[in-house]
């Protein structure tokens, strides 16, 4: 009997000690889709898309596997690109949106692919996609 009143009592403790107000010193939360106070120009809001207003990245030369465009569209931000490799094997790469169009030559980086991404602004699921920082399109 004294444990559990000692247990109930402890628990009572810590209850009231938990809900005493607290100073506010939490940095106010902007709204979905503006930065917040101070923030970098261009930083994302909480909670917003984390790629928001992100630019597709140039890859050097010789820094990726190179391939043919064989389809591309834009949606949501992001350009989806199927590429073949000079085997024909095909890859779906998403990045930042940038102009390319079919027959392009790219250069990409290799980086592991997500299985079975649904895009929703697509209604579209790829059975394997690469989220890449972006492309160089040889000329």
């Amino acid at each position: 009997m004294k444990k559990t009143a000692l247990v109930v009592l402890s628990i009572a403790a810590l209850a009231i000690a938990g809900c005493k107000d607290k100073p506010k010193t939490e940095t106010p939360v902007a709204p979905q889709g503006q930065a917040q106070p101070g923030a970098a120009p261009g930083a994302a809001a909480p909670g917003g898309d984390p790629h928001a207003g992100m630019k597709a990245q140039e890859i050097p030369a010789g820094a990726g596997k190179k391939a043919t465009v064989t389809q591309t569209m834009n949606s949501g931000g992001y350009t989806y690109v199927e590429a073949a490799d000079e085997k024909g094997v095909k890859v779906w790469l998403a990045l930042p949106e940038i102009k390319v169009a079919k027959g392009d030559k790219i250069e990409y980086p290799e980086t592991p692919p997500l299985a079975n991404f649904q895009s929703k602004t697509l209604n579209k699921t790829f059975e394997k996609i690469s989220f890449i920082p972006g492309i160089r399109i040889v000329k």
